[in-house]
């Protein structure tokens, strides 16, 4: 059974260089034994899904200039999510405010074709269905 995601779940990208920590802010929030957990529309680009370090996606524009420059070798460049799509598939049978909860077997795409993953949901006790 997939675990629900709380504030501050480790989360990876597939053309990121680091990882990086989940914010879910707590207004109007279900605590999960602490922190506030997340939802589908916890997507927002550095509001809720901070940088993953450099970005080595080339089809993100600022690599594929810097890596032009360099002669054709690619040149990671600072990581500035563009995770405009909500989170898929999410917990179809729980709610976490207004929205489906987020569980740490949904995914998250970035503009620049990366895939953002849930590495460590932030909790292990609460499971979803």
């Amino acid at each position: 059974m997939p675990l629900q995601v709380v504030q501050g779940a480790t989360l990876v990208c597939s053309f990121g260089t680091a990882p990086s920590v989940l914010v879910v802010p707590p207004v109007s929030r279900t605590l999960d034994g602490g922190p506030p957990a997340a939802n589908i529309l916890d997507h927002k680009p550095m509001v809720n899904i901070l940088p993953f370090g450099l970005c080595t996606s080339i089809a993100n524009p600022v690599v594929t200039s810097a890596t032009a420059a360099a002669m054709g070798v690619l040149t990671p460049m600072p990581c500035i999510p563009a995770t405009l799509s909500p989170w898929i598939p999410g917990a179809q049978m729980v709610k976490v405010g207004a929205a489906m909860a987020l569980d740490n077997i949904s995914t998250c795409m970035c503009n620049w074709a990366g895939i953002v993953k849930v590495a460590s949901p932030g909790q292990s006790t609460t499971f979803e269905p």
